[in-house]
């Protein structure tokens, strides 16, 4: 196992010599790359595909959900920050939830609502590519595209984490590129007069808050990502010390981007256009009046929604992963291959559930469920960062380097339980999607506390006889 710096950081949960072989994870991950990483996934479907649904909530002030978007999240990150500093391992907010609460059934729901949010958003982008984007190209069935999408995802995660990385990076670079192009189109616009810059300005008077709020709640989904890397935090180098800069610099970046292309989109795009479109991106261009190639950008949109479903499969399988060193679910789901030293039992469990998830809604159904299972885990990570603040010191894990003023996680939590409640309007059909997907956990968790126990009976009654 390739420990680099890790071991001398504190590095709590990393596998020492004495690990069981077969459950280790290569630190490979640096600050550079990780930065990437989140910028990689935060950027990607939401942006290039949800655009036009946020324009239809507010009309043509895109860029509004958006800036309170960021600032939900931004909050949020303050308690993910602290939280990864004293407890660097790759189980996320399951893991913060158990230290905080200490109550089993508490860590299996969070776990096991953040690893179907990922699941849901990957199968939101599978659903996503074969929207307008795929047909500048050819015209296929939505699930079959989907299912062949998953596929080749899935193959990538298999080969290794440092492998999808290099893919991650290769794939940010692209989608970067075509989101510095609207950009492009916008301040060339602007230098020449083109479009209607006050459109972006205008909010739709029907709309009303009950709009605004239910456009920031959409536009969350195009920002959601930055929550995953704490899953990488057992494969990082220098986790306390580079976790907290590369998080709050991807999601400034990835700010300044995404409001820049909310306000070239409103100013050259009519707001009816945008709402219908399932590539609103690709109207910018169109309509640009310059010479670069729709189908071009269509292929970087495709790419784009590619890495968002690399990404949360990543994030998902490292999660149960996570789960099961913690002892929360089976142990074979912790299983590493011995050669790529992937956790392959966790990547064959996700996407199988990602495969069934493609059948079961549209990409806003999907999208809109992943924002709001999130809502309340950020709401839960944001209690715990509070609650773990008067735990006495552990020894085996020194003081964060970063520590979130108190007020931060406190509004964190109060907003995103504002953001996850009906106020937003929200579509009744999501909120009964996410209550059975957490019926499940319910349904999995009742089963496995039963196995468990007869276990133990059984184990009882053996020793007996002996």
């Amino acid at each position: 196992m390739a420990t680099g710096n890790g071991a001398g950081d504190g590095t709590a949960g990393a596998a020492g010599p004495d690990s069981e072989p077969g459950t280790e994870l290569k630190r490979t991950i640096g600050r550079r790359v990780l930065l990437v990483f989140v910028v990689g996934d935060i950027l990607g479907a939401g942006i290039y595909a949800l655009t036009g649904k946020v324009a239809g909530e507010v009309g043509g002030a895109i860029w509004l959900p958006f800036v309170l978007a960021f600032a939900l999240a931004a909050l949020t990150a303050t308690a993910y920050a602290e939280l990864v500093g004293k407890f660097p391992q790759a189980a996320g907010a399951a893991l913060y939830a158990n230290r905080a609460f200490h109550r089993p059934f508490v860590t299996f729901m969070v776990a096991f609502a953040v690893m179907m949010s990922g699941i849901t958003s990957a199968s939101a982008a599978a659903r996503a590519f074969g929207g307008d984007y795929l047909t500048e190209f050819v015209s296929v069935p939505t699930l079959l595209a989907a299912y062949a999408f998953l596929a080749l995802v899935t193959a990538v995660n298999l080969v290794g984490i440092s492998e999808s990385i290099k893919v991650n990076l290769v794939l940010t670079a692209i989608e970067t590129s075509g989101l510095l192009v609207i950009i492009a189109i916008g301040a060339w616009s602007l230098a020449t007069g083109a479009g209607e810059p006050a459109r972006a300005l205008e909010l739709d008077p029907e709309a009303g808050w009950v709009g605004v709020l239910g456009g920031t709640a959409l536009a969350f989904y195009a920002l959601l990502g930055f929550e995953d890397s704490v899953n990488l935090a057992e494969e990082c180098q220098q986790p306390r010390r580079d976790f907290p800069r590369a998080l709050f610099a991807g999601i400034g970046i990835a700010a300044a981007i995404y409001l820049a292309v909310a306000f070239t989109s409103s100013m050259l795009v009519e707001t009816d256009v945008l709402e219908a479109s399932t590539g609103p991106l690709l109207e910018v261009v169109k309509v640009a009046g310059v010479a670069f190639p729709p189908a071009l950008f269509a292929l970087i949109a495709l790419l784009a929604v590619s890495n968002t479903a690399l990404i949360n499969m990543i994030m998902a399988s490292r999660l149960v992963y996570g789960m099961a060193q913690e002892g929360i679910v089976p142990k074979v789901l912790g299983r590493v291959h011995r050669g790529r030293q992937t956790p392959f039992v966790a990547i064959a469990f996700t996407v199988a559930i990602a495969f069934t998830l493609i059948t079961t809604g549209d990409l806003s159904g999907l999208a809109d469920t992943t924002v709001l299972l999130l809502l309340l885990v950020f709401a839960c990570v944001n209690v715990s960062v509070l609650v773990l603040r008067r735990a006495p010191a552990d020894p085996e894990n020194p003081a964060p380097a970063f520590r979130a003023p108190t007020w931060a996680p406190a509004l964190g939590a109060t907003a995103s339980l504002v953001l996850a409640s009906p106020l937003t309007g929200r579509d009744g059909a999501v909120y009964l999607r996410a209550a059975i997907l957490l019926g499940v956990g319910v349904v999995l968790y009742l089963l496995n506390r039963l196995a468990t126990r007869r276990g133990r009976a059984a184990s009882a009654e053996v020793g007996a006889e002996h």
